[in-house]
């Protein structure tokens, strides 16, 4: 995905542009989430967040594949 660019070419910072560069590391935390609401034995609340996680992750490979 290319940011549209502010004068001086610098990239305008926006919430797709930030999700994006840091994607890795929200995924990581939505499962460390999930992992945390699995122990507590909240397995329907470990699966939203995980839900969220795949909704990402397929979109960002759709993002990819354009």
């Amino acid at each position: 995905m290319s940011e549209p660019a502010q004068a001086g070419g610098q990239p305008v910072e926006t919430v797709a542009g930030i999700a994006t560069l840091y994607l890795g590391n929200i995924l990581y935390a939505l499962e460390l989430a999930s992992i945390a609401l699995t122990d507590q034995g909240r397995d329907v609340d470990a699966g939203f967040y995980r839900g969220i996680a795949k909704k990402l992750a397929v979109a960002h490979g759709r993002e990819k594949q354009v």
